[in-house]
């Protein structure tokens, strides 16, 4: 890379330029991933997982800033700064608020951000009040079991019928009220972490947490190898993507965008968990041929294994930059995800690629 001073990140050549090859810290990478998977984040309720991510950009010596609902800009300067590269990832995560507390002293739910009710039956949760208190709860339908209700099997598993069994003595409202759980408190799901030996990474909220691990990944190759990128970078941590508008704002200066975000499995799709899916197109439309044909360039260059695929009931933060009305382009990548918006899983090696591919693109000359 043209002036860089780098000691060990390590360069391929493929007959055109020099491609940055960076060997990703998989050690510090599992590690905060753990440590952001650990911390209760839905969208509306980050300001602790964010200061999670503020303070370790700032022990990597990034410089930060905040946007006006609490997300993050990280800037790192670059060696030609005339243009500057965005990179979102989005902290925050799928969860619920206290829609109303029910004569029994159960608390009415709801959803906050787009899942299927039946992935949260019987998950493990926590209430968190506005004057600072947690408390832990189970979500169940309203006829949780088959000993007492008939129609327990097939009873419909929609919002109406689901109820948070709170963990304390209560036996009605006005209980519940005097813990101080209100209308209006976040539910956050246990995500359950949990690295297997094999390498996989299974969890809720790996969307999109997994691609925040990945970022943070590049900023510590930078601080560990000594390189810069080649033109300014502002990494967007944005905490309202679940609900749609995590980025609907960027800054000015952002001249393209490459929107960090997990890559979905199933039926008529190519991308497996140990892939780095590259999105072609999602609800949104098309993203940037240019920009979507140079990732898939330097990924076959430095054969990382990826896959090229459509998401049609699929958003992303750089959606939401686009619709914002930003004069951007955009790209979309991130490590392949199962069961999105359920119990999660992918492989270390998809995350740990993910940083690869998005060094190589924003460090080559």
């Amino acid at each position: 890379m043209k002036n860089c001073q780098s000691r060990t990140a390590a360069r391929s050549r493929t007959g055109g330029p020099t491609l940055l090859n960076i060997q990703p810290n998989e050690k510090y990478i599992l590690s905060i991933l753990q440590r952001l998977l650990e911390t209760p984040s839905p969208s509306g309720y980050t300001a602790q997982v964010m200061n999670l991510v503020a303070e370790e950009a700032a022990a990597l010596g990034v410089p930060l800033s905040w946007n006006e609902k609490g997300g993050l800009i990280l800037t790192v300067e670059g060696l030609e700064p005339s243009r500057t590269i965005g990179l979102s990832a989005h902290v925050d995560t799928l969860g619920a608020m206290v829609r109303s507390i029910k004569p029994n002293g159960t608390l009415r739910l709801t959803s906050v951000g787009g899942f299927a009710m039946s992935s949260i039956e019987n998950e493990y949760c926590k209430i968190h009040t506005r004057s600072g208190l947690t408390y832990t709860g189970t979500i169940l339908t309203s006829h949780p079991s088959v000993h007492v209700y008939p129609d327990a099997r097939d009873f419909k598993r929609q919002e109406e019928n689901m109820e948070v069994r709170i963990d304390e003595l209560v036996s009605g409202k006005d209980d519940v009220l005097k813990l101080g759980i209100s209308v209006g408190d976040f539910i956050s799901f246990e995500a359950r972490p949990v690295i297997t030996p094999s390498g996989y990474v299974k969890s809720r909220h790996l969307d999109d947490k997994a691609s925040v691990a990945a970022l943070l990944g590049l900023l510590e190759s930078m601080k560990r190898e000594g390189w810069k990128p080649l033109h300014n970078l502002s990494l967007l941590i944005s905490n309202y993507e679940e609900v749609g508008h995590g980025t609907a704002w960027i800054p000015g200066e952002i001249h393209e965008m490459i929107a960090v975000d997990m890559g979905a499995m199933g039926d008529d799709l190519s991308c497996k968990e140990t892939d780095v899916s590259i999105c072609a197109k999602d609800s949104s439309g098309p993203y940037d041929y240019k920009m979507t044909g140079r990732l898939i360039e330097l990924a076959n260059a430095l054969a990382i294994p990826f896959a090229v695929d459509i998401y049609p009931m699929y958003g992303s933060d750089a959606s939401a930059a686009l619709r914002g009305g930003n004069n951007i382009r955009a790209a979309l990548i991130g490590p392949g995800v199962h069961a999105s918006h359920s119990m999660e899983r992918t492989h270390k090696q998809a995350i740990l690629n993910t940083t690869k591919l998005l060094a190589a693109y924003v460090g080559e000359n």
